[in-house]
């Protein structure tokens, strides 16, 4: 196995995914969008096994100035074609959304902090997205922060949907995740995005991330145990 990650903005790495990667022996390369660099060093895809687009705060509508936006997109339909997993976070969901010829657009509000996410009939069938319900119900509870959102990609199946947002997390074929949440998350990453972030309350942000995280992290761990074979 060998996993690539696609980093968009430096904030917005891996976190837990990367620390699944490395305690498991996994073998994985981030690959750095951050400052355009990458695009000049694009690896062989096809000595992958397995994708991973995480987040940022540009827009898939918008990729003025964010080129690799199209890179990005034409590894995801590279993978999907052949039939390699993918897993898109927030951002990345709605690329792998716009990949497979869904609309992409502003919601209207955000979702910033920790909400609690109903996980659909479809998904608590699911193997990987029923390692996040909590006690078995059909609720996560994830970490949130966008203001877009998609339109479901055709043949593809609801996850997860929420009171605000409809489209939560979606799943297209067998392999290829799309989570419009932060599964990823770590205290000091959230802390990072939003100490200097005055419009937001973001010491009990940080206070509630630090009451959830250790159970979240399980429940991540437990997704990626699926996901990563």
């Amino acid at each position: 196995m060998s996993v690539l990650i696609c980093e968009n903005i430096e904030i917005e790495g891996p976190g837990t995914i990367e620390d699944y990667l490395k305690e498991r022996g996994k073998k994985y390369h981030i690959l750095d969008f951050s400052d355009c660099k990458a695009e000049d060093n694009i690896p062989d895809i096809r000595e992958y096994t397995h994708l991973v687009i995480m987040g940022g705060p540009m827009a898939v509508y918008e990729p003025v100035g964010f080129p690799f936006i199209h890179y990005e997109t034409a590894m995801i339909r590279a993978f999907i074609k052949s039939r390699r997993p993918v897993l898109g976070i927030c951002l990345g969901a709605q690329m792998i959304a716009n990949a497979l010829g869904a609309d992409v657009y502003p919601g209207g509000t955000e979702e910033v902090g920790w909400y609690k996410v109903d996980i659909t009939k479809q998904g608590m069938e699911d193997s990987a997205i029923a390692r996040l319900a909590v006690n078995n119900q059909p609720v996560a509870e994830v970490f949130q922060w966008h203001g877009d959102t998609f339109d479901l990609p055709e043949k593809a199946v609801r996850l997860s949907s929420s009171r605000i947002y409809k489209n939560q997390a979606f799943r297209y074929g067998s392999n290829v995740y799309g989570l419009q949440f932060h599964i990823e998350v770590k205290p000091g990453m959230i802390k990072g995005w939003f100490e200097k972030e005055e419009k937001y309350d973001s010491e009990k942000m940080i206070e509630q991330t630090q009451k959830i995280f250790p159970e979240y992290q399980k429940r991540a761990f437990d997704f990626y145990e699926i996901f990563f074979r």
